[in-house]
């Protein structure tokens, strides 16, 4: 997620949990998460660190920020280096169209939100119905976002968002984050501890940033919590339907189609040159506002429309520059499946580990090692 994309605006309300307090709703498992991160994502002591924060404090408190829940906010909080490496080497992943859209339709994605809608399909009715926007829709944007909930980030957002505003290209903009966050805090939808996400600070299972959540998140379930991060995805789901509504969603009315479809009429969109070509309403605009990005929009309109029981595209995309359909390159991955070989999702996009698993292929088979998906490796795995 890129957050600049999506400067969204949810609000949230008072913890009102019978039975719990807000210093220990489900700190264990918000540990247990941070202890699996990779070290340079864990929080790290620099004085300098602690310095930006002693000034920060005063801007904090204009901001209306108690000294209180700063500092609950800041007890375990410090310097994450691994976060600024990211944000500093952050470069857009230039894949093709059809590679997007085959990680974001892939079998296994497809397979796991099947389940997912048969685990909430109840929950994601009764969104529809309040707010008006298709169930299939919101499915697919959690899908897109967190895998249906299994990637919801846990690097704990005090420390990426401080550290941002700290050492970051974008001070201003994740001091704005940081502020929005203690904010969340102060109103009691979470804790410290649980309150977690991305490097970049997006969270839970739709991954809003702070100043998002303040703007358009519910609680859904009437626990008196907007809780994006719980198990139990609902206050996250009815947040992103509620942020689709407010951003124009008209109830009805299909986010748009692949050309030729019947009862479709929109304007035209071709992502890729040879590719398919798709017919899109205003709908289509309002997926753009959760990100600006025409793959985005049209990946999550077909994920939503497969996840309903379409087929795939009708239209076909070219070779690709080693002459290679998806159906080739995925027959590449599953042959080196056959063979033991991890390479991760089976989805038709040459990765890292399908390279790496090629190339030990080529050397066992004494021909040149490219680590490269062609028609030589595709015969060498029959």
């Amino acid at each position: 997620m890129d957050p600049s994309k999506r400067l969204f605006v949810f609000g949230c309300g008072a913890l009102a949990l019978s039975g719990c307090s807000p210093a220990t709703i489900g700190e264990a498992p918000a540990r247990r998460a941070q202890q699996a991160l990779a070290p340079d994502l864990l929080p790290v002591d620099r004085a300098d660190f602690r310095a930006w924060v002693a000034a920060f404090r005063p801007r904090a408190r204009r901001a209306g920020i108690r000294d209180a829940t700063f500092d609950a906010a800041f007890a375990g909080a410090g310097y994450i280096p691994g976060v600024v490496a990211r944000d500093g080497s952050q470069i857009q992943t230039r894949r093709t169209f059809e590679d997007y859209l085959s990680i974001a339709t892939s079998d296994e994605r497809l397979t796991k939100g099947r389940a997912a809608l048969a685990r909430h399909g109840g929950t994601l009715q009764a969104i529809e119905a309040r707010y008006g926007v298709d169930r299939l829709i919101v499915a697919a944007i959690w899908g897109m976002e967190s895998t249906f909930g299994e990637k919801r980030g846990q690097i704990p957002v005090i420390s990426s968002t401080a550290t941002l505003a700290f050492d970051g290209r974008r001070g201003a903009f994740y001091e704005s984050q940081l502020i929005a966050a203690l904010r969340i805090l102060q109103r009691g939808d979470t804790t410290p501890a649980r309150l977690t996400g991305s490097w970049a600070g997006a969270m839970g299972h739709t991954q809003f940033i702070p100043t998002s959540f303040e703007g358009f998140a519910v609680d859904f379930n009437g626990d008196g919590r907007r809780d994006i991060w719980a198990d139990d995805p609902g206050d996250a789901l009815a947040s992103t339907a509620s942020y689709l509504s407010r951003n124009g969603w008209r109830a009805g009315l299909p986010w748009g189609a692949e050309a030729g479809t019947a009862g479709i009429s929109g304007r035209s969109v071709r992502p890729q040159s040879g590719g398919p070509s798709f017919t899109v309403t205003r709908n289509f605009n309002v997926l753009k506002t959760y990100n600006n990005s025409d793959f985005y929009a049209l990946a999550v309109g077909h994920l939503a429309d497969r996840l309903g029981g379409t087929g795939p595209l009708r239209g076909t995309f070219p070779p690709d520059a080693n002459g290679l359909t998806r159906n080739d390159r995925l027959a590449v991955q599953r042959g080196l499946a056959a063979r033991g070989y991890d390479i991760g999702t089976i989805d038709g996009v040459i990765g890292a580990r399908t390279e790496a698993a090629i190339r030990d292929v080529q050397s066992r088979a004494g021909v040149a090692v490219t680590g490269t998906a062609t028609r030589d490796v595709l015969t060498l795995l029959r």
